[in-house]
């Protein structure tokens, strides 16, 4: 959400700003929906005023038995109370007008991030690790899966539908070992708190966080208003929302583990084979709720901690600083971690971490004071993953893979498996 007040001051430097979004110049529209609701306001106060004088007005004038005057001042009044209601609906309409607006338009990019529409703006920071060379021709994770016998796209199909996958045994056993591996480096390397949030939300929380209302196609939603979470950021932002946070208290870092739901409205013909792109994923999410004055710097913090996960596996993967038009919408700052697999021969999206600055904060109305002060500032949220699991999961499956068909299991997660060094075809 936007502060109306900066872009009234600042109308063009606005414009300026959501122009490296792809979006249309809007400071005029939200300039005059903000006059409509302050002259709506202003109206208010001053009848509200006036019948107040008038009221102790009318109690003087039958104090001198003056019931002429008192019923001419009751008339007005009257007509005023009649006006006030009017206003009232007015100031309301013209509120949520202008609200509904604010909270359609994406965050202003930071001054860092570069320009461009696409990923092809997209500039890469660094690489870390190098593809390995293989003798043979590595497979893509899906044929590796239905080769083991323990990656099942048929039942998916037969349970739920297209984009669910049934994962069986060692592979099983291999994407739970990864989990719990996320979640103990990040609680005891990074000082994160676990947490087991609700995976349903109210409508309050998804717009918390942005997801509503412009978004809301992206998601699933039951029959009695609940929205499942696309993922664990929405619940652990909202921790936040409607307090005041002494900022002694602050940072506050959370993980947590839990399923993922996405519609993927905007994903038809994409990635349709395998577990790239599904309705429903497994995923450990990393929250900072910091000051102001901190973000910038967990921002940093936060990307080195999922890149740890992908070092510590020693997956190949590159560093990527997003351009303004391709962050997420709550996003100021972006950076996408994409590991490399040898099965499709590219990098892809494992990670995305952002600095959301008070683009939620104002939404949540989550504040922060300082020791001693009085005045309050909106605090500053980030997420990112720590990591996709699912994903994880395929990269660990390509880049581990041995010429027979079988995935050896990388050293850190042996002891997440109960000592199974490769995963193997059912019979083996």
């Amino acid at each position: 959400m936007h502060d109306i007040k900066l872009i009234r001051d600042n109308p063009e430097a606005f414009d300026q700003a959501i122009a490296r979004r792809g979006v249309a110049p809007l400071s005029v529209t939200l300039i005059e929906l903000d006059r409509k609701r302050r002259a709506a306001q202003t109206e208010f106060d001053e009848l509200q005023g006036k019948r107040n004088t008038l009221s102790k007005e009318i109690g003087a004038a039958k104090a001198k038995k003056d019931e002429a005057r008192a019923n001419e001042l009751m008339t007005e009044v009257a007509r005023l109370k009649e006006r006030l209601g009017i206003l009232e609906v007015e100031q309301k309409a013209h509120e949520e007008a202008l609200t509904d607006a604010l909270s359609r338009i994406p965050n202003l990019p930071a001054d860092d991030v570069p320009d461009g529409l696409d990923e092809k703006s997209n500039v890469e920071q660094r690489r870390t690790g190098a593809p390995k060379n293989y003798s043979f021709k590595p497979k893509e994770h899906f044929d590796l899966g239905e080769g083991l016998g323990y990656m099942d796209f048929a039942n998916g199909v037969k349970l739920a539908g297209a984009r669910f996958t049934v994962v069986k045994s060692q592979l099983a056993r291999l994407e739970r070992a990864l989990g719990q591996f996320m979640l103990d480096l990040h609680t005891s390397e990074f000082g994160y708190t676990e947490m087991q949030p609700p995976m349903l939300v109210n409508d309050a929380t998804a717009f918390g966080t942005g997801q509503l209302p412009k978004f809301g196609d992206d998601l699933f939603r039951t029959t009695t208003g609940y929205w499942l979470i696309p993922t664990a950021e929405v619940p652990l932002t909202n921790l936040a929302r409607d307090l005041i946070i002494d900022e002694s208290e602050l940072p506050w870092r959370f993980t947590a583990l839990t399923a993922c739901f996405r519609s993927e409205a905007g994903a038809a013909g994409r990635d349709t084979r395998g577990m790239i792109r599904q309705h429903q994923f497994n995923k450990v999410e990393l929250v900072s709720i910091v000051s102001p004055d901190k973000s910038v710097e967990e921002h940093e913090r936060m990307t080195g901690a999922a890149e740890t996960v992908l070092k510590r596996l020693d997956l190949p993967f590159r560093t990527m600083l997003l351009c303004a038009g391709d962050m997420g919408g709550a996003a100021r700052k972006t950076y996408d971690l994409e590991v490399w697999l040898p099965g499709q021969d590219q990098y892809r999206e494992i990670s995305s971490c952002s600095n959301c600055g008070d683009w939620q904060a104002r939404r949540m109305n989550a504040r922060c004071r300082a020791p001693g002060e009085k005045q309050t500032r909106f605090v500053h949220t980030l997420n990112g993953s720590g990591l996709a699991v699912g994903r994880a999961l395929i990269a660990v499956m390509e880049n581990y893979q041995n010429e027979d068909g079988s995935i050896s299991v990388p050293d850190v997660l042996r002891p997440y498996t109960g000592g199974l060094t490769k995963v193997e075809k059912v019979g083996k």
